[in-house]
């Protein structure tokens, strides 16, 4: 990609960054628990007081520690309580989860694409994503695995608002056999949904890990050999939740499972079906988790 495509490209992100409002705001709470958390002095009861001033995220957040996805022992009634079993880490990854939920509304762009499908195969990606991360052994980072499954996709909602013709173009045309999704987005809206997650979540001020991930996913082998890893392990995600059409499907057709991707992640084929089926079982149950 030449200078004057890549400066041509960013400009396009700037533009409709700027443009679309509401959907590129965050909410100041989730903002405020993710520099909380970041902070080092921070502790237990920063975060406790932050989350207790949002009522809607508070239930949202009680939901989701309840729900079979930890298998916790009984009922925890209190933000407080759920911090302490948690930890700071995962409930900011809740909160940013449950924070997100709302921008995948609004209808359809074209009869190949629509929001609710998207959330769909989002879900799919963080939920597969966590339980490939727990059985090639990355379990002290099972939630922010979780998290980075679930928003890689976002660049595409940004698409959606700006440009929903030209993403309708994409969407028909990819099916049509004309090209990788990747390869319409640029030449048709002149930049790719990877581009425009990294912009937005880098307006978020989200984690460097995640948001190199986003702008990434399809290509991990260009991130930074600590980066890697994280890239290849949501990559291997999206093409399972692809292969298996969980949501909106068409931005990993062409994408292989090859055996150095698994080799990558440290994973076999055999647990990869058995990651397959426990996905399959699950994902109706973190849908209902998250959404609502």
């Amino acid at each position: 990609m030449g200078v004057d495509v890549v400066s041509e490209s960013k400009a396009i992100v700037a533009k409709a960054l700027s443009a679309i409002g509401d959907i590129a705001t965050l909410p100041e709470v989730t903002v405020k628990i993710i520099e909380t958390v970041e902070d080092p002095r921070s502790t237990a009861r920063d975060l406790h007081e932050l989350i207790k001033c949002d009522p809607a995220l508070s239930a949202k957040v009680l939901k989701v520690v309840n729900s079979a996805f930890y298998g916790l022992p009984g009922q925890i009634a209190g933000i407080d309580r759920a911090i302490v079993l948690l930890g700071l880490s995962a409930v900011k990854n809740l909160a940013i989860a449950a924070s997100i939920a709302r921008l995948f509304k609004g209808g359809k762009v074209s009869e190949h694409f629509d929001a609710k499908e998207l959330w769909r195969h989002s879900v799919a990606v963080g939920l597969a994503s966590r339980l490939i991360g727990k059985a090639s052994g990355e379990v002290a980072n099972l939630d922010e695995l979780f998290v980075a499954g679930l928003i890689h996709d976002l660049g595409i909602l940004i698409e959606r608002q700006a440009f929903p013709e030209k993403l309708g173009e994409v969407c028909d045309r990819n099916v049509a056999g004309e090209g990788s999704f990747v390869e319409l987005e640029g030449r048709i809206v002149g930049a790719d949904h990877q581009q425009f997650g990294e912009a937005l979540t880098t307006k978020w001020r989200f984690p460097r890990h995640l948001r190199a991930v986003i702008g990434f996913h399809h290509h991990p082998q260009d991130l930074s050999p600590e980066l890697q890893r994280l890239g290849n392990l949501i990559h291997l995600a999206d093409i399972l939740c692809g292969s298996e059409e969980l949501g909106f499907s068409q931005t990993t057709v062409g994408d292989e499972m090859t055996e150095e991707l698994l080799e990558a992640v440290g994973l076999s084929v055999e647990q990869l079906t058995e990651i397959r089926d426990q996905l399959l079982d699950e994902l109706d149950d973190a849908l209902s988790m998250l959404t609502g």
